[in-house]
């Protein structure tokens, strides 16, 4: 639909100024039909309109209430909201500090509006399911792409990538991330993407980190993504230079061989899993987790767990977690200590010994389990599997059905690092 309506604009225009082309119009011409799209996009239908005279939104998705989530931003149009991953319908409803809107979310699906703001300025607002429409794959073949990747010491799945065709960075492939991710010091030591700032390339005055040149090609493998979103960061994986997401792969399989060093990713999922278990992945917040559970003095204890492939740990339990599930607290103690997170918020911790987790019906025994005393950094109540634990496992991640397939490997036997 917007397809057509962009076409029929294109085609009124290049009649109207048929008689006037040259190098100059022309050039003006195709910097006006960017405009005209996003135009007609919002001009199609009478859109719905609330009103605010405060910036600040809060947002309900899906039962989850954040009243600092949103801040209205009048020069983007479409300002876009993405709506926590769900294949489940959904109402998400947006809250100003005068009115509101509700509107059901399902998968494939945006919903345009607009924000009226103190009277005056039109706020174009897009609220987008995480998962986009399906397209049909072109081809009977399914295509695959190759990333080779080593893992380091500290457990991270390390993907050498070109930026631009000039400069090659080392992120990290971490399944509770998003997007592309790069640190602030690799964006200045490493890249060109501050040679706009010349005082700033130069180190001679501070950054600004949100205008950065564009990332117009960037490459893993022989994977490769067209002006990609790449945004600035403080946290990644030690020695990486940031870090990527699963959500780049939506719809996709993602394979992950720790046998050959492969990140590989499937346009359709491998008919051949022999040796394979699979179980459902879950989202909460976006973030993918699958369930297991330790097995300690006859008793189980069940649990939802993040998949942190960016952590050097194995375990990372939830505080509030440990409390609901009474997990028992007199494991064999390693040691304790003290952590302090990018912002310097301290985390009091605990590192013992769990005697029995099953995951996928394999069992690992004997494992390093760090639990947190203080509230969960993530901001709601979530256990994570470091990668100490997952490498363990060559797996198998279906975004298009949600699925995980597990296999041991040859790590398998492997001491836990936090016990060697």
């Amino acid at each position: 639909m917007i397809g057509g309506a962009f076409l029929c604009i294109y085609r009124e225009f290049s009649v109207i100024l048929k008689p006037f082309r040259n190098k100059k119009t022309m050039k003006y011409i195709y910097l006006f039909i960017p405009f005209l799209l996003v135009q007609s996009i919002f001009a199609q239908s009478k859109l719905p309109v609330i009103k605010a005279t405060s910036k600040s939104v809060a947002i309900n998705d899906g039962g989850y209430l954040d009243k600092n989530a949103w801040s209205l931003s009048p020069g983007i149009r479409p300002d876009v909201f993405t709506a926590d991953r769900t294949r489940k319908t959904k109402w998400v409803t947006f809250y100003t500090d005068i009115d509101s809107i509700r509107v059901k979310v399902k998968p494939g699906t945006k919903y345009n509006f607009v924000v009226l703001l103190n009277g005056k300025d039109s706020c174009y607002t897009q609220i987008a399911s995480a998962i986009p429409p399906e397209t049909p794959l072109t081809g009977a073949i399914a295509a695959n792409d190759t990333i080779p990747f080593t893992l380091t010491a500290f457990n991270a799945i390390c993907v050498k990538t070109v930026i631009n065709n000039t400069d090659t960075l080392n992120l990290h492939f971490d399944i509770s991330s998003f997007d592309f991710h790069l640190t602030r010091d690799a964006i200045l030591k490493k890249t060109k993407l501050l040679s706009n700032q010349p005082d700033a390339f130069a180190g001679k005055a501070n950054p600004d980190y949100n205008k950065l040149n564009k990332v117009f090609r960037l490459q893993m493998g022989n994977a490769v993504w067209t002006h990609p979103e790449v945004l600035p960061t403080k946290i990644t994986a030690d020695d990486m230079d940031g870090r990527f997401g699963p959500n780049l792969f939506e719809g996709k399989s993602v394979e992950i061989d720790y046998d050959k060093n492969l990140l590989i990713i499937h346009s359709k999922l491998p008919k051949v899993l022999k040796g394979y278990v699979r179980s459902k992945i879950g989202f909460t917040h976006s973030y993918a987790y699958i369930t297991g559970a330790f097995e300690i003095e006859n008793k189980k204890y069940f649990g939802d767990f993040s998949m942190d492939t960016g952590s050097a740990l194995a375990i990372i339990l939830d505080s509030a977690w440990v409390s609901r599930q009474q997990f028992p607290t007199n494991l064999k103690l390693i040691k304790t200590s003290a952590l302090r997170d990018p912002r310097g918020v301290k985390y009091e911790t605990k590192l013992v010994l769990s005697p029995l987790l099953k995951l996928n019906n394999f069992d690992l025994t004997n494992i390093p389990t760090l639990i947190l005393s203080n509230k969960n950094p993530a901001g709601f109540e979530i256990n994570f599997l470091g990668n100490d634990l997952l490498k363990r496992f060559n797996m198998i991640l279906d975004f298009k059905n949600d699925y995980i397939y597990l296999k041991p490997n040859k790590l398998m036997s492997l001491k836990y690092r936090q016990n060697s």
